[in-house]
């Protein structure tokens, strides 16, 4: 008669338990490496460190915190984003 939703729920758990078990990286000490981003764009005047995916950040830093140099005095190692 009825599909009650006991099927559904079983085919659902499997399905999420078999997608688990796939995941390589995520979270502990397996992904680490992917979430640490490195600290490569360094300032010239006040040697603030910023990761190197982070170029709006030291282009806002350059333009608030030294507003007499321009990004490219304060980041050589950066192109402009």
């Amino acid at each position: 008669m009825g599909g009650g939703n006991a099927q559904k729920s079983a085919i659902s758990r499997a399905k999420n338990l078999a997608k688990a078990g796939s995941d390589a990286g995520g979270g502990g000490s397996t992904g680490q490496a992917k979430r640490t981003a490195a600290m490569d764009l360094k300032c010239t005047v006040c040697m603030q460190c910023f990761p190197n995916t982070q170029t709006k950040a030291a282009q806002q830093h350059a333009e608030t915190k030294h507003p007499k140099s321009d990004f490219a005095t304060c980041f050589p190692m950066a192109t402009p984003a």
